[in-house]
């Protein structure tokens, strides 16, 4: 099994719904997000195109964060999810430094904290928080060694991309376009 997450870049219109869903289900401090909106604006007028992201940790297959652990605080679960556990972590923020889309935050307790997919919920079935509020339906998830799998499906039949491949992280986040 491989968790992921699809999001379809022509349905999000970035009212922050997902936002708002993941601070309260995870009880984020104020001040700090696990996820947040992006717009990017490509082309050159009269042929603009403005494209809302939800980004998140993008729990990454090659995850930097997870090897530069020294007290092997972060690690990935079963499934691909990318966690840390806050009783290991010292904050040394090395895992921060180490990401390249900046998915993390030192949480007010000491700890590195960061999108979780909501395992808690993913573990009795539901989907992350984000993706259930979603008033788009623009965000999936599931499992990319599952071929029937909504998320699959999805990746064989629209284009898509990830962010920053040049980084050989090999995300589990992908972007329909």
């Amino acid at each position: 099994m491989r968790h992921a997450m699809v999001i379809d870049t022509r349905l999000c219109v970035g009212c922050m719904n997902c936002v708002v869903a993941c601070k309260t289900e995870n009880d984020v401090p104020d001040g700090f997000c696990r996820d947040w909106i992006t717009e990017t604006v490509r082309g050159a007028f009269p042929h603009v195109r403005l494209e809302i992201r939800s980004e998140r940790c993008n729990h990454c297959a090659n995850p930097p964060c997870v090897y530069c652990c020294p007290t092997g605080a972060s690690h990935q679960t079963e499934g691909g999810i990318v966690a840390v556990s806050k009783e290991k972590c010292i904050g040394c923020k090395a895992c921060m430094a180490a990401c390249p889309y900046d998915a993390r935050f030192p949480h007010p307790d000491g700890y590195a904290s960061k999108c979780t997919f909501c395992s808690h919920r993913v573990a009795v079935g539901d989907d992350p928080a984000c993706v259930s509020v979603c008033p788009t339906h623009c965000m999936h998830f599931g499992d990319l060694d599952d071929p029937s799998s909504e998320v699959s499906r999805l990746l064989v039949s629209r284009a898509h991309y990830t962010l920053l491949p040049e980084a050989g992280t090999r995300p589990h986040l992908f972007f329909l376009t």
